[in-house]
């Protein structure tokens, strides 16, 4: 009885042991650094298990060991109630804090910046280029959009997307991205028009926003903003055409090739300034808000005209004569620069 006695509580010992080292083993895999240098994404995919998730992470070299890491969840049960999504993983987390955030749900936020000046053309390129982003357009065509967002003219569509930098969690469509967008450039433009000083020529809020975006294209300096904004507002007044390089440059579409010629400015396109009287039928570019409020709160001022200055900016000028004498500077800068 005393030998059964003994070997019972040898076994219970052994049996100890066993667990304790289990445990031993379970706390230092929960405690250890995931095995990344840098910054990664890890995406889990829906309908994953235990055991999946457990190879997922050791062949992605995540962990070191796999039987240990399914005693962990089943020693903390709340760490197995991971979710499917895409999350941030950062150097130094835990293999417990790793688990705490799969269980968390909480996605990694990525951003996407719609920059200003941009066409939409060039948006919609950068959503298809840009990862983690769910394509549901079944092209980038205008009209194609248009009709996604309900929005009766596709003519009309250029330059009402906000620009920002906009965050998304992995698998967004490519349509929520442009709805958000979209609504927040109607939001600021409504406020903007319902703000505007009075007296402008703008006969809706389409119009207002196009003449922001061709701001929004001619300079780059907030002082200036305004100033340009009064030349355009002046000629308008005056019956004078715009004469507006980059809307001659967005009419020419695939045909502009970087430089502009006479014969450029010379032909008809209803975008070119210098041929058609008033506005251009919309945007031609996205504008920022900066711009908007350039375009709804003009400068008051004698100018007519401007033209670059070599130095970043832009002379401006009350008459064609004095125009003249700033554009020959212009010139003289360029050439001076080049060494002619």
């Amino acid at each position: 009885m005393k030998k059964i006695f003994l070997v019972f509580v040898l076994i219970l010992i052994v049996l100890g042991i066993v667990a304790g080292t289990g445990i031993m083993k379970v706390r230092q895999l929960a405690n250890s650094p995931i095995g990344i240098q840098q910054e990664i994404l890890f995406t889990l995919k829906p309908g994953t298990g235990r055991q999946a998730l457990g190879t997922q992470l050791y062949e992605e070299k995540l962990i070191t060991r796999p039987r240990v890491f399914q005693w962990l969840l089943r020693a903390e049960p709340e760490l197995a109630q991971f979710k499917a999504g895409t999350y941030r993983l950062t150097p130094g987390m835990t293999v417990s804090t790793m688990m705490q955030l799969l269980a968390s749900g909480k996605e990694a936020q990525l951003p996407i910046r719609f920059v200003e000046g941009m066409r939409l053309s060039d948006l919609l390129k950068q959503i298809r280029d840009t990862p983690y982003i769910q394509h549901t357009l079944k092209d980038d065509s205008y009209e194609t959009v248009a009709s996604a967002l309900n929005i009766e003219n596709p003519d009309q569509i250029e330059g009402w997307f906000y620009p920002d930098t906009w965050m998304y969690t992995a698998n967004t469509t490519d349509l929520a991205l442009l709805k958000r967008a979209h609504q927040k450039m109607v939001n600021t433009v409504a406020e903007t028009w319902n703000t505007r000083a009075k007296g402008l020529p703008y006969k809706n809020e389409n119009e207002l926003v196009t003449m922001a975006s061709i701001i929004e294209k001619e300079t780059a300096l907030a002082q200036e903003r305004k100033n340009v904004a009064s030349v355009f507002m002046n000629r308008l007044r005056a019956g004078m055409r715009l004469q507006t390089d980059p809307t001659v440059i967005y009419g020419l579409g695939e045909g502009y090739n970087g430089r502009l010629t006479r014969k450029d400015l010379d032909t008809p396109t209803p975008y070119n300034t210098y041929v058609i009287s008033g506005m251009p039928p919309g945007p031609i570019a996205l504008p920022g808000k900066a711009s908007l409020q350039a375009a709804a709160h003009p400068n008051e001022s004698p100018y007519y005209y401007f033209v670059a200055d070599g130095k970043g900016g832009h002379t401006f000028s009350t008459d064609l004569t004095n125009h003249n004498r700033a554009v020959q500077v212009y010139i003289k800068s360029l050439k001076d620069k080049n060494g002619q």
